[in-house]
């Protein structure tokens, strides 16, 4: 049974920090020039003229809505000549910098676009909107600079666009950065100031994991609001479109440190839908803390993320350290009303990971946080086996009880932070490291270190830790003046099990200290 199909996607080649390239495992992360100089394509579904049409976000909604009671169609693909192109061909195909779109108007903001081809075979919409008015960007031959002529005449005659990138001054008041971008299938990534491209955001997930194949909906049209000059945000309306449901989408994006994206969503399902992820994240972590180095690496740690963080509707915090397993391991955190939850990269030194070319201390950490009641449901971690740092090989996402229903629209909002760590990290003790332990005569040792615990408290510290099956052996805590704050050693026997769940939580007064420390034990990853 294949659990998770393994399909390709790579980085925006032309975004201003460039990092190495990113394969997926599970999916394909599947003009320039200013509103009043916009001429008609020649595509296939163009005509002549295209005039501006009145829009709201309940445009959005109407079409989402429209499109559900009809029979799901593919989107039109870019020419097999294009979809043909190899890595470094593509990666020539550059949109003209001095033909941003708003690049010459006071607005602080400016749009460029992807060109379709390579591993970005669907062809996308997108519209400007001013004034309330939306009017369609067209690709004509200045849109880009390109290796050769038939690849300019390829793209002008598609007239469509693989996605849309936004561009702000977020690390020097002079240089407009790239802080966003929307390509392949729903997967958009969002950057803070001083970080660089790691893990990203997607719009839905259906059916992951799942014997039947996963579902990849699509973005199929954008439309981007004209800021003003006075203005530090900016709107996109995406309308999502798959086998098995349509939705509305309005991203509010404040760039900056950190950005932050506000996002409210209209589903309407084709179908009944059990398994539906919202506010699904996709990163990669290949070794580091606990997961140490199946081959020799000059490298303490790759990963793009290293935790996930959850917080809890009752008001508990869980933090529990990333694996790269031998073989798919899915984890499901049951809740009400969750508080909100995000993959975090919390070390922000370069020595921690001693890589020049990757930089993963600027990667970017994810908080989502939910802006209504999102009611019952689980949190899923999926982590998938991976012997390469160009797989991302993590995807978490909250699903909510019952699923969707066919012809019973769902709305939810959540706020997206690319933070550099988790939201209130500095208010109390934090996990910063966790790792194997000395090897012992009997059992296994662990160690967790946490910051922010001033020696005095050592004393009146009480660890709490138990483990689903096995036994703990011994537990004790020291001060870790380094850190400013301690060491936690736990010993335990798994005894004849295989897997074995462990969960740590430091008390001090009878009240929780720190996020409750999480990890599955498997023989096979940790003998």
């Amino acid at each position: 049974m294949r659990l998770h199909p393994t399909i390709n996607h790579l980085a925006p080649i032309t975004q201003r920090k460039t990092n190495q390239p990113r394969f997926f495992l599970g999916s394909l992360l599947a003009c320039l020039m200013g509103i009043s100089s916009l001429v008609p394509a020649y595509g296939a579904d163009s005509t002549p003229e295209k005039k501006a049409k009145a829009f709201s976000h309940d445009t959005v909604i109407e079409l989402a809505q429209q499109l559900a009671q009809k029979p799901f169609k593919e989107a039109r693909k870019a020419p097999k000549e294009l979809i043909d192109l190899d890595y470094a061909t593509y990666g020539k195909i550059n949109y003209q910098e001095n033909a941003a779109i708003w690049g010459g108007t006071p607005t602080k903001f400016s749009v460029q676009l992807f060109a379709p081809g390579f591993l970005y075979k669907n062809l996308v919409d997108i519209d400007v909107v001013e004034n309330s008015q939306a009017l369609p960007i067209e690709l004509t031959e200045s849109s880009f600079s390109v290796p050769n002529g038939a690849i300019e005449k390829l793209l002008t005659q598609v007239g469509q666009y693989a996605g849309v990138r936004l561009h702000y001054p977020i690390n020097d008041d002079e240089v407009k950065d790239e802080f966003i971008m929307f390509q392949g299938a729903s997967y958009f990534r969002t950057l803070s100031k001083g970080q660089i491209y790691g893990l990203s955001n997607r719009g839905l997930a259906i059916d992951v994991a799942q014997p039947k194949g996963e579902e990849y909906p699509l973005f199929k049209r954008f439309w981007v609001e004209r800021p003003s000059k006075y203005q530090t945000a900016i709107v996109v309306h995406a309308l999502l479109d798959s086998q098995s449901v349509t939705g509305a989408y309005r991203f509010g994006i404040y760039p900056g440190a950190p950005t932050r994206v506000e996002v409210d969503v209209t589903l309407f399902p084709r179908r009944d839908i059990a398994h539906v992820g919202l506010a699904p994240l996709t990163s990669m972590f290949l070794y580091g803390g606990l997961d140490t180095s199946d081959k020799p690496d000059y490298r303490p740690a790759v990963h793009n993320s290293e935790g996930l963080q959850i917080d809890r509707g009752n008001g508990e915090r869980l933090w529990r350290p990333l694996n790269n397993p031998n073989k798919l391991q899915i984890s499901a955190f049951g809740d009400e009303d969750i508080k909100g939850f995000g993959l975090i990269q919390r070390h922000r030194n370069f020595d921690y990971y001693e890589d020049l070319s990757a930089n993963y201390q600027q990667r970017p950490s994810a908080w989502i946080e939910p802006l209504n009641d999102w009611g019952k449901g689980q949190l899923v971690l999926l982590e998938i086996p991976s012997s390469a740092e160009t797989n991302d090989n993590i995807v978490t996402y909250w699903e909510p009880q019952g699923g969707l229903k066919q012809g019973e629209p769902y709305r939810y909002s959540y706020r997206i932070t690319a933070s550099n760590d988790s939201p209130s990290a500095n208010t109390k003790a934090r996990v910063v490291r966790s790792s194997k332990g000395q090897k012992q005569a009997k059992g296994k040792e662990l160690l967790i270190d946490y910051s922010n615990i001033k020696p005095q408290e050592i004393e009146k510290i009480a660890i709490d830790a138990s483990i689903s099956k096995g036994k703990i052996l011994s537990s004790r805590i020291v001060a870790h003046p380094d850190i400013n704050g301690a060491r936690v050693f736990v010993t335990f026997e798994p005894e004849s099990t295989n897997v074995a769940e462990l969960r740590i939580q430091l008390r001090k007064d009878e009240k929780p200290l720190a996020a409750t420390w999480l990890y599955r034990w498997n023989n096979d990853d940790w003998p």
